[in-house]
Parts: C-alpha cells; structure tokens; sequence
C-alpha cells in the first residue's frame, strides 16, 4: 500500500488543525471558567467585632476576574477560577477589606476595616442576581 502526495498533504493539515485546537482549548476554558462568576452580586455584611451597623448592602460587579462597584461606593477586587475573592471597599470615609470565596450563584467571607471611625469586623454572604 502507497500513499500519494495528495494523503499525505491532507494528513499534515489534518494533524496541525487538531495541534492548533488541543493549544487553544486551555485557553479558551480559562476565559469561560475566569468568567462563571460573572454578574452583579448583593452582598450583606454582618458585624461580629465592634460597634458598626450590620445588614448593610452593597452591589458588587464580577466580570472576569474583576471585582468592581455596582453602585454603593467604591469596590476594587479580584475573583480567581476557584472562586477565592479578595475585595477592597470605601464609602467615603469608611474603608473595609474583605476575602471569601463563590461558588455558583453564593458566596461568603469575612471583612474588617474603620467605619466611620469605628474598627469593625465581620462576615459577608452574597448572592448573585
């Protein structure tokens, strides 16, 4: 059995298109699994340590990795694939950083930080929209 120029040919094209899609494929499951957190989530904090109110809100934005305000003051953060969270918060003078972790459509954690002169801490729940 011989194989002509024209098998061969078809076969390297064949064995470099599957090249390219088993290289691309990692990339292209990072940007879904960096986005599955994506949308506005409703977190509540709850105050543990200190004198500051509980059962305040805040709309938080997760669009890929990034963790921004939604309305509600100013939210800097980060979401990685697993779903670990770390987020700075300010209202005005208040400032708080917070860490936890989503997962699906829910999410928990703990805070501290100086509200309104007060030195607080706590926990967060969220739940995406």
């Amino acid at each position: 059995m011989t194989f002509s120029a024209r098998t061969i040919a078809f076969s390297r094209s064949i064995l470099t298109a599957a090249a390219i899609a088993a290289a691309l494929a990692p990339v292209a499951t990072e940007a879904r699994v960096a986005g599955s957190y994506d949308g506005v989530w409703n977190v509540v904090f709850a105050t543990t340590r200190g004198t500051c109110s509980s059962g305040t809100s805040i709309p938080f934005t997760v669009a890929g990795n990034r963790v921004s305000s939604a309305g509600g003051g100013r939210v800097e953060g980060s979401v990685n694939r697993g779903g670990a969270v770390a987020v700075r918060v300010s209202v005005g003078a208040s400032k708080a950083s917070g860490g936890g972790r989503l997962v699906g459509n829910s999410g928990s954690g703990s805070w501290s930080g100086i509200i309104s002169g007060d030195r607080c801490s706590g926990t967060w729940q969220a739940t995406r929209s």
